[in-house]
């Protein structure tokens, strides 16, 4: 038989429904009210199937044998007097359909408590409950407290002019080429929520992550948060997740405005995650901050504390650690509110580790070779962030060291680097809630690109200028058309040229 907890708010109600129900005459012990009771438990999964069919012709059968002793024993004439005692009765009646009325609200209101938590989370971690709220919510089966929301982004995209060198190559989409122009960029599911006070799990997959030219099934997140003290201000975070480096890797691209991130910041950390554990601090009040600049539609980055530290694979998503080393990562940011409610977050953080990259023949024959046991890979960055109120600003610059094909082309080794972004962006809402958001971006890299096989070097310098239309909360509109240069890091038969071109990305956001 399925068990029922017994703390369950259910249970003690059903219970103490039942002791009182004993004390009423037998006439009422198969009452329409107690067969409602009953259908409410067996709808919130209290009850079997099975066990409600039971009890249901359990009572009946009783019920009739009840009536059946009262006929028998009732004088005659008796009749007469019936509707003397209905009275009686149908006031206890109305008492206990109240009484289930009740029980039905308590069970809504648990619920809306629920769908109250899926409303005040930036949906990167923990909500900010009050340990009274969560353990109310904590009552009822702990999956009922996981939520699956989304998002679906379908592109279009054309080179509209290369130069006399074809072939532009966006490493982070691949939707930008001569032979591609239509399809889903990004078919994102989540599953996230508060499992118990200490508990927090969030699992995000990707169902058109492109791997080796193919789309695929793929995890992106797959975490726990533990939490260490009530407030859950110090949390430790174990599993796939992000890596706590620079504000645009952290920040969701459902939220970012530019269809893409700059390579600046993502040639750090490509696909922004890894295998690690890392340990999260902030104020109460600024966790708080941080989920309003997601729920508010600033383009906040979500909530990773002001403090970060952590230790990660350093391989890249999904890929198992190849020298037995971690690298090391560090951040600290501050969402700084004015007296005007302008906010504005400054940060800095930075990793260091070792590399082990990919090699492939070069034309000549020539295989490049490496320290086996990884290379020098490690980078500062800061950054600023004024929130679009109605205009806002966002810089970030990298410097830094990591593996690079040798000008010879014989070794990978480390070397210098840098580079970075600013975005403009003003921020219009309608009397209808709808949103305008035009935007330009420039950007800048001069380094190496380590995820790709060979780690070429990788110049990048392009300005974007676009916009975004948000009609309704569940569809999002994106146009950037971009112009400038930048080295094809796939081009080995090239030698890793630069190719100039001007490109358009169009997208269709579906959120749900």
């Amino acid at each position: 038989m399925k068990l029922i907890h017994p703390t369950s708010k259910v249970w003690r109600a059903f219970t103490t429904f039942l002791a009182f129900a004993t004390l009423l005459p037998s006439t009422l012990s198969a009452s329409p009210a107690m067969e409602k009771l009953l259908f409410v438990l067996k709808t919130k999964g209290s009850l079997t199937q099975d066990e409600y069919d039971m009890l249901v012709a359990a009572m009946r059968a009783d019920d009739r044998a009840t009536e059946a002793k009262i006929a028998k024993a009732a004088p005659a004439g008796a009749g007469s007097n019936s509707s003397g005692g209905g009275g009686s009765f149908s006031t206890r009646l109305t008492q206990t359909e109240s009484k289930v009325q009740n029980l039905e609200n308590t069970i809504l209101n648990t619920k809306g408590q629920v769908e109250e938590l899926t409303r005040i989370t930036d949906n990167t971690s923990p909500s900010t409950m009050s340990k009274t709220e969560l353990d109310a919510l904590l009552a009822d089966k702990w999956y009922e407290r996981l939520k699956l929301r989304g998002y679906i982004q379908t592109r279009f995209s054309s080179v509209l002019g290369e130069d006399d060198i074809p072939g532009v190559h966006v490493p982070n989409d691949g939707f930008v080429s001569d032979t591609q122009s239509i399809g889903i960029r990004r078919g994102r599911l989540v599953f996230s929520g508060d499992v118990t006070n200490h508990l927090y799990l969030y699992a995000q997959t990707d169902w058109m992550a492109g791997v080796g030219g193919v789309n695929s099934l793929q995890a992106r997140d797959l975490y726990g948060d533990i939490s260490l003290d009530p407030a859950r201000e110090f949390r430790v975070r174990l599993g796939l997740s992000k890596v706590p480096y620079g504000f645009v890797n952290l920040q969701s691209s459902q939220n970012r405005i530019a269809l893409e991130r700059p390579d600046a910041l993502n040639t750090a950390i490509e696909s922004e995650r890894d295998f690690g554990a890392f340990f999260y601090w902030a104020p109460y009040e600024i966790r708080n901050r941080f989920k309003d600049l997601v729920k508010m539609g600033l383009r906040g980055s979500g909530d990773y504390g002001v403090v970060a530290l952590g230790a990660y694979s350093g391989q890249g998503i999904n890929n198992a650690d190849r020298n037995g080393e971690p690298h090391y990562v560090a951040r600290l940011t501050y969402p700084y509110e004015f007296d005007n409610g302008q906010i504005l977050e400054m940060g800095i953080s930075g990793y260091a580790g070792r590399y082990v990259p990919t090699v492939a023949a070069l034309p000549g024959g020539i295989t490049p070779t490496f320290n086996p046991k990884g290379i020098t890979d490690r980078r500062v960055a800061i950054n600023a962030i004024l929130y679009p109120q109605p205009f806002g600003l966002e810089a970030e610059w990298t410097w830094g060291e990591g593996p690079q094909l040798s000008n010879d082309l014989r070794t990978i080794t480390s070397q210098g680097l840098h580079g970075g972004y600013v975005q403009a962006v003003y921020r219009h809402v309608f009397p209808n809630q709808s949103e305008f958001l035009p935007f330009v971006r420039w950007q800048y890299y001069d380094g190496a690109r380590k995820y790709a096989a060979n780690a070429p070097k990788d110049n990048v310098e392009e300005v974007s200028i676009g916009f975004e239309y948000i009609p309704y909360p569940e569809l999002e509109l994106t146009v950037m058309y971009t112009r400038g240069t930048r080295t094809n890091t796939t081009d080995a038969a090239g030698l890793y040229r630069d190719v100039q071109a001007d490109y358009i990305g169009v997208q269709a956001q579906i959120n749900f």
